[in-house]
């Protein structure tokens, strides 16, 4: 008893825990009813998080959670209101990076309480689904337009005009939110409200609905609702000029200027309750600024508007066309059940109506039915067989979606139709058909079968996998021959490198020899009796020297690319003896030779090639021969 006086109690607190928030902010204090409902108002959609959740986040909820398929006149238990908000906010945790997450449970846990407070006036722990979506798609954020445009859907008819009577049970929805806040005297529900915002309007479409809740002003009884948007929106603009009263620097929000007053601008705090001081007073004409203009801008906008012919004026909405849109056909996807219609038995006079038509078109249409959908089966499996590549066009979710949704359709008239009396059914044409739906079944499932077979069999046709790879022995041994094939080249490259390298070093040691001998004899050349030995060693020989980075002047027509400095020195200085001439034909038979063997080594590489793809070519086709021999 202790405990659940407790549990008793702490319900009771948290029930009251977003009151006491409100009132701690001293919303009282406003004098304007209109403003102060706002800003309680939107100090609940704060509190309980729901800015965060868009009118088109809210509307997928409602559909989600089945809210669509219900009258407006359902109960709906607080356990399954639970349910919809959790929902709503674990789904707006999802979408919400991770350092703006909020507490799902503490918002459910507020809004939850706020809702029953307001919707359940009788105490019974229930709400219609009308009071659901009333609340919830009024104080989630998004566009007024986008909101009343789905208010607009919950209250029309077909044609798209609204209804009267939908639109009054609608106000006495939406009015529960300022009775809930303590503002019932101001903005609660009276009968005459309906007429109030419509006055003498016989046919009300959807633009029409929109131009006067959308007005300046709007009806009475709901002001607070654009107000409560536009504090939304304003609630980041900053103005930096001071308030005349409180002395602040900037104002945020709202700011106020006095039509007569030179200069007197007051903030949203100060106007809303009533503070004025020097010559001012509350009985003069306020403009309210939602945005700051500079005054050079102003200026201009001035000008602007002056020079301009015909003002410019943005209308409030864009216009909608006055028809509802259509809905989607989807009779190629789900067929429409055939209505049981009871005066497709003829009456005779006496007034007894025959039963045949009656009991026999429903079965006939209902085989004709699973005859076109196991036909539209077997022609899919038959198409997926001739071209496996259908597996992969877009198209083939689509056509299964279309196919189960053809078959659960045919289930759901199945089991809608209501049992007879066993007198009035004819049991051989039940055996019959009981049969031939038995027979249909099996069918089905052995063509479903089928279709995982073929789409298992194409999956592991397109993912081959190591294994089945390394079952080829034919494969495996072309890899072979091809790598040895390839050493044996990188071999023979190699060796051939190794001896051109050795006869380049022969090659600049024969040029050593030369060049020492010729130095020898212009020594003995040079030398005579009136010389002194001293004076002949001292003598330099000129040499030409070339740097890493420069470039000689001359090149000869046989350049040698890659042989030594002094062997290009010697042949740049043209054949004076039989030996350089012995030696630059030596070096072209080099190069002749080099550039033979490496023709060679293409060549052989291509021929290879080729008769590989011959061999492989004949291999291919004795296959084929053997095929057709045995197919014969």
């Amino acid at each position: 008893m202790i405990e659940e006086g407790s549990r008793r109690g702490k319900t009771v607190a948290e029930r009251r825990q977003i009151f006491m928030d409100m009132r701690a902010q001293n919303f009282d204090e406003i004098r304007l009813s209109a403003y102060r409902t706002a800003c309680k108002l939107r100090f609940v959609q704060r509190r309980c998080n729901l800015h965060l959740v868009d009118v088109w986040n809210m509307i997928e909820a409602f559909r989600d959670n089945g809210l669509n398929t219900l009258e407006h006149h359902t109960e709906i238990s607080v356990s399954r209101l639970e349910t919809i908000l959790s929902s709503i906010y674990y789904q707006l945790n999802k979408r919400l990076p991770t350092t703006h997450q909020i507490n799902p449970e503490q918002s459910i846990s507020l809004l939850l309480n706020f809702m029953v407070a307001a919707g359940d006036c009788d105490g019974q722990g229930r709400l219609t689904v009308l009071s659901v979506k009333s609340i919830l798609a009024t104080m989630c954020g998004g566009k007024i337009v986008d909101k009343l445009r789905y208010i607009f859907s919950q209250i029309s008819d077909t044609h798209g005009a609204m209804t009267v009577a939908k639109f009054d049970s609608l106000l006495l929805e939406v009015l529960k939110l300022p009775t809930a806040v303590f503002e019932g005297p101001s903005f609660g529900y009276h009968d005459h409200h309906a007429r109030a915002c419509f006055p003498q309007q016989k046919k009300i479409m959807l633009n029409l609905f929109l131009d006067t809740l959308l007005a300046d002003p709007p009806p009475q009884c709901l002001v607070w609702l654009p107000l409560m948007h536009r504090l939304a929106n304003v609630e980041n603009v900053f103005h930096p000029v001071p308030c005349s009263y409180c002395g602040a620097d900037s104002m945020m929000g709202f700011r106020y200027c006095c039509q007569q007053c030179h200069n007197y601008q007051l903030c949203q705090d100060c106007f809303w309750r009533g503070h004025a001081n020097r010559s001012h007073s509350n009985q003069h004409q306020m403009k309210e600024h939602s945005s700051w203009k500079s005054p050079v801008k102003k200026f201009g906008q001035a000008i602007s508007k002056s020079l301009g012919c015909v003002p410019s004026r943005e209308p409030a909405h864009p216009i909608f066309p006055e028809q509802p849109e259509r809905t989607l056909d989807l009779a190629n996807l789900v067929p429409p059940r055939p209505p049981i219609n009871m005066n497709d038995a003829t009456v005779f006079p006496s007034g007894a109506p025959t039963p045949t038509k009656s009991r026999m078109q429903p079965g006939l249409a209902a085989a004709q039915r699973m005859n076109e959908e196991h036909a539209l089966i077997a022609a899919y499996v038959n198409r997926l067989q001739s071209s496996p590549r259908a597996l992969d066009s877009p198209s083939r979710l689509d056509e299964e979606h279309k196919l189960i949704a053809r078959y659960a359709a045919r289930l759901a008239a199945e089991s809608g139709n209501p049992e007879r009396p066993a007198g009035d059914f004819n049991f051989d044409t039940n055996r019959q058909q009981r049969q031939l739906i038995a027979e249909l079944e099996n069918k089905n499932r052995e063509i479903l079968q089928e279709i995982q077979r073929l789409r298992v069999e194409h999956e592991q046709a397109s993912h081959p996998t190591p294994e089945k790879a390394q079952q080829n022995p034919t494969l495996l041994a072309e890899l072979r021959l091809l790598r040895q094939r390839k050493d044996e080249l990188e071999q023979r490259m190699s060796a051939l490198q190794e001896s051109r390298r050795e006869l380049m070093v022969q090659l600049e040691g024969l040029m050593k020899l030369l060049k020492d001998e010729e130095q020898k004899q212009a020594a003995q050349a040079a030398g005579s009796p009136q010389t002194s030995p001293s004076h002949g060693v001292g003598r330099p020989i000129p040499m030409p020297v070339r740097s890493a980075g420069s470039t000689p002047t001359h090149q000869p027509q046989d350049s040698l690319t890659g042989v030594g400095g002094d062997v290009q020195e010697a042949f740049a200085q043209g054949a004076r003896r039989n030996l350089r001439n012995d030696l630059l034909v030596a070096a072209d038979s080099i190069t002749n030779t080099m550039s033979s063997l490496v023709k060679e080594l293409h060549s052989d590489d291509g021929a290879e090639e080729e008769e590989e793809r011959l061999q492989n070519g004949k291999d291919r086709g004795r296959a084929t021969g053997q095929r057709q021999m045995v197919s014969l």
